[in-house]
C-alpha cells in the first residue's frame, strides 16, 4: 500500500498529516520530507504526524521523523507524532524517537500539548 498522506489545517500555524501505508524505504517516504518543507515554508511551526493508519516504519521511516523534527526545531516549530499503534510505538521507543519528538495517543492530544 503507497504511502498516502491528507493535510488537516487545525490553526494557522497547525498543521495535522494524516498518514496511510507505510513509512518505509523509497519515493513515498521522500513525500513526508517535502510535504513538511513546504508547510514550513508557509510558516507552518506545529506539525502533527498522525500515525494512526500506518501499519509499518522502517529505519528510513524513523530517519525521515528524526529528520523533520530537526528542521522543525531550526525553523522554530515543533513536531509531535500520534495515534502510532503498538508495533510503530515499539519501534519508536526502541530507537528512543520518543526521546526527541513527543508522542501522544491521538491527533486531539498532540494538538491540545501545544
Amino acid at each position: 500500500m503507497p504511502l498516502t498522506i491528507e493535510i488537516k489545517n487545525m490553526d494557522s500555524d497547525i498543521a495535522v498529516l494524516e498518514m496511510s501505508g507505510k513509512i518505509t524505504l523509497g519515493n513515498d517516504c521522500h513525500q513526508v520530507e517535502w510535504t513538511t518543507e513546504k508547510l514550513v515554508n508557509e510558516r507552518r511551526t506545529k506539525v502533527v504526524f498522525d500515525l494512526t493508519n500506518i501499519s509499518y516504519v522502517d529505519s528510513t521511516g524513523i530517519g525521515i521523523i528524526v529528520m523533520v523534527a530537526g528542521k522543525m526545531k531550526e525553523a522554530g516549530g515543533k513536531l509531535r507524532v500520534a495515534g502510532a499503534n503498538k508495533h510503530v510505538e515499539q519501534t519508536l521507543k526502541m530507537t528512543s524517537v520518543d526521546q526527541i519528538v513527543p508522542l501522544h495517543p491521538t491527533a486531539v492530544a498532540a494538538v491540545a500539548a501545544f
